[in-house]
């Protein structure tokens, strides 16, 4: 490991010890180095507005921190072992290229403010990243609304309860996903905050140019108080992740339909043949693994943010157990968005069973129907509730699924799905 940016004469240090402090934080610190080096290159315009650097310095310094990072990019340099985490390694790299203009570049900023900075940039990123995808899935579910409905058994307590169509169960979820859209806007909208210039919590005695930076970054706002910036260290990073996870539930519930659907038991639905897998043993079998996982997909999630409330029972300012927040962000960010990539893809190629779908509606499925149809007509509900429930077995005499779904007229059921409506809401999240 390189010469420690924190280490003072006399004082030796212990391989194990070090080994533990370190931890996984140099593989960690590659997924948000490219954000620290741009942090960096807008500290050191910052200084050279204020005077602490001069303009050749700032230019060379500049000069070099874009070199590192086309240098990491095509593997020229590699964050190893050899530095105790990315921070330490750009300091590192610009003091050998550059020597006391590299040994510079920390004044007025901590370690804490860098990485602050480094994740908020990257968890921008990753909202992006959960936007674009909930939106492909609230279109395509839109899509396959859009097209002839085919008669669907609804269920409540996984028991038949009424007539439902595929183009209820798809508008369904693109609602869905359509709010996981302006979830992960509104999260963005939140987390907008630059960190950078706030120091180890307390500022420093040098006016930065926070303006600066906070525009150069494109950060929408700066994040005044510096106590506040460490005291939302965990805080935003669990907003991201409640985010992801609002839509990991939705993907879960989706999930689990389509795992019962896909069986014999049911029938409804046949899965593209790359999304499932064969067994070991048995060779009739196809599984349908990743809807499985997506079901399961949510656990990482939830963990994530588990494991970061649980390390936020501290005292204000910053207190190290917030590095275990780092492999936590990580994961569970990055499964959640693996996941739901896949999701567009799959529900666009998926194929409905009709034949089976319609054997599946059966006579009493259309109770609901008479008893509202009985109400209508002026008979008190519950009077005529009893009676369709009595004469249940017979309700279907004469009625089709096309039938009782075009009598559905409520908004959003199945005779006006509001699917204009949808995408108008969809659009307006365009702007």
């Amino acid at each position: 490991m390189s010469d420690l940016l924190w280490q003072k004469a006399g004082v030796a240090t212990n391989e194990r010890i070090m080994r533990f402090l370190a931890g996984d934080d140099v593989i960690l610190d590659r997924e948000f180095f490219l954000h620290d080096i741009a942090a960096s290159k807008a500290h050191v315009e910052g200084l050279a507005n204020i005077g602490v650097v001069g303009a050749d310095e700032a230019a060379a310094l500049k000069r070099e921190l874009d070199v590192l990072a086309e240098d990491f990019r095509s593997g020229a340099f590699v964050l190893d072992e050899r530095y105790e985490d990315g921070h330490s390694a750009i300091e590192a790299r610009l003091t050998e290229r550059l020597g006391d203009a590299g040994r510079r570049v920390h004044t007025g900023r901590s370690r804490n403010d860098q990485i602050l900075v480094a994740t908020r940039l990257w968890l921008k990123e990753k909202l992006e990243a959960l936007e674009t995808h909930c939106r492909a899935i609230a279109e395509v579910c839109l899509q396959r609304a859009a097209q002839p409905a085919i008669p669907l058994p609804g269920y409540t307590h996984l028991q038949r309860a009424v007539v439902s169509s595929t183009g209820m169960w798809f508008a369904g979820f693109a609602e869905g996903f359509i709010d996981n859209v302006l979830r992960a806007r509104g999260t963005r909208e939140l987390i907008d905050a630059n960190p950078l210039g706030t120091a180890a919590g307390y500022g420093v005695n040098l006016p930065l140019d926070r303006a600066h930076t906070t525009a150069t970054l494109g950060f929408a706002r700066m994040q005044v108080s510096p106590i506040y910036a460490q005291l939302s260290r965990g805080k935003y990073e669990m907003a991201v992740l409640e985010a992801i996870g609002a839509a990991m539930l939705d993907l879960r519930r989706l999930a689990w339909d389509l795992s019962l659907f896909t069986t014999a038991e049911f029938g409804f639905v046949s899965l593209p043949p790359e999304y499932t897998t064969g067994s070991s043993i048995m060779p009739n079998k196809r599984n349908p693994d990743v809807v499985e996982l997506l079901r399961a997909s949510y656990a990482s999630v939830a963990a994530a943010r588990t494991e970061i409330e649980q390390l936020l029972s501290l005292p204000s300012g910053y207190q190290r157990d917030l590095q275990f927040s780092k492999g936590s962000i990580f994961h569970g960010v990055r499964h959640g968005l693996m996941a739901l990539e896949l999701v567009p893809d799959l529900l666009a190629r998926l194929q409905w069973n009709e034949a089976a779908m319609r054997a599946a509606v059966e006579p009493a499925m259309y109770a609901t129907d008479v008893a509202i149809e009985q109400a209508a007509a002026g008979v008190p509900f519950r009077d005529a509730y009893r009676a369709a429930a009595e004469a249940a077995a017979s309700a279907g005499a004469g009625r089709t699924p096309e039938g009782s779904l075009a009598q559905r007229v409520s908004p959003g059921a199945g005779d006006d799905l509001r699917l204009g409506e949808l995408r108008a809401r969809l659009g307006r999240l365009d702007v």
